[in-house]
């Protein structure tokens, strides 16, 4: 599903089940040594389907551990994501000579528990979200919010190795399957008009998409204010 949403450059690779006695390599082992067994399985086929996707840009099997903030530590030049839920796995890599960087977020495709959209969504969000369900009843918009905020992230803390809230960023989503994410924290390392992304639903889940184009970093603050400024 996810290949749909990105463009030729990226290798993706995805898996809806956990093939057995998969290796893990390097540090991997360690990381997840006392994790439960889903967890493990998780972890496990996610690094396969990475392992597979660098295979696509001419790279050997190499360990993928878990760096700042559980973030994976990819091959030198190398930028990617990774993403699981029940019954879906997949990663996704690229040069950085063609992105700067990329993050993709698979989830059920239900509705989000009670309480849990106003943690996450600004009112205007809401009211965007509460427009939409009138014209596409079928899609569980808060949940589809929700998925498109951790792909931005993915997609923002390459770049700025700095934490991003779902307050940081607006969101507003087309029918056409395009969102755009207004960047609500400065940093000078990302792009000024913010994220575009993709989206699909499909079934039982939805998937989401932001990919970063090299070379459109954001200008210095006019204001010379720090990073974290509202802008």
């Amino acid at each position: 599903m996810i290949d749909l949403l990105l463009p030729s450059a990226v290798s993706v690779a995805e898996a809806f089940h956990d093939p057995p006695d998969l290796p893990l390599l390097g540090a991997e082992a360690e990381e997840v040594s006392r994790a439960v067994d889903k967890r493990r399985r998780e972890f496990t086929t996610a690094r396969w389907c990475a392992r597979r996707a660098l295979a696509g840009l001419g790279f050997g099997p190499v360990p993928i551990p878990r760096g700042e903030r559980g973030a994976p530590v990819w091959p030198d030049r190398v930028v990617g994501s990774m993403t699981h839920c029940a019954g879906y796995r997949a990663a996704a890599v690229a040069r950085d000579t063609d992105l700067r960087s990329l993050g993709i977020d698979a989830e059920d495709h239900l509705p989000l528990p009670d309480g849990v959209l106003r943690l996450v969504a600004s009112e205007g969000e809401r009211a965007h979200l509460a427009e939409l369900a009138r014209t596409r009843p079928e899609v569980h918009w808060d949940r589809l919010l929700f998925s498109a905020k951790e792909s931005v992230y993915k997609a923002w803390f390459p770049l700025t190795r700095r934490w991003l809230g779902h307050e940081g960023a607006e969101l507003t989503f087309a029918t056409d399957g395009t969102f755009a994410a207004r960047l609500l924290e400065y940093d000078p390392r990302v792009p000024a008009e913010g994220f575009t992304g993709r989206w699909a639903v499909d079934g039982t889940l939805v998937v989401t998409a932001v990919t970063v184009p090299p070379d459109r970093a954001r200008l210095p603050d006019p204001a010379g204010a720090g990073a974290g400024r509202p802008v």
